[in-house]
């Protein structure tokens, strides 16, 4: 997989459409979940997108601390169903950990994890805090990587 990695401002019209439509893919009509994915923090975000056979097939979004928990966050951790069997997974978060670290100077990162995925974030060092809550009507839970 070849990552990118870019601000709002550099994402093509082309990139920032073709990572729309991924999020909307999974996040609204394979999981059933309506929810407003166009909520202004991309302009904030760092987009880490990563291309498999030259489509778009993963991606996150990274923020400094701050400006989305006290801690750096990753989120918007999504991979096209049809290559999930490919580790490109673990390659993204594996990108977007990096890219905190190396974009944001900390080690300490949060995401809120949907919670059949506490096993895939564990094995990236995240680790659970707090209860399991309802986000968009799915089980999450928050994990920190410190």
């Amino acid at each position: 997989m070849t990552i990118k990695i870019k601000s709002f401002q550099e994402l093509t019209i082309d990139e920032l459409h073709d990572l729309m439509q991924l999020r909307s893919e999974v996040f609204v009509v394979e999981q059933d979940c309506v929810y407003q994915d166009i909520d202004g923090k991309d302009r904030k975000a760092l987009h880490i997108l990563g291309f498999y056979e030259g489509e778009l097939s993963a991606y996150s979004r990274c923020f400094q601390p701050g400006d989305y928990f006290e801690e750096a966050a990753i989120g918007r951790i999504v991979v096209d169903k049809r290559v999930r069997d490919k580790g490109l997974g673990h390659q993204i978060v594996d990108a977007s950990i990096e890219a905190v670290q190396k974009t944001y100077n900390t080690s300490q990162i949060k995401l809120s994890a949907q919670t059949y995925l506490i096993d895939f974030y564990t094995s990236h060092g995240f680790q659970t805090t707090g209860e399991e809550y309802l986000e968009d009507g799915i089980p999450h839970i928050a994990m920190i990587k410190k």
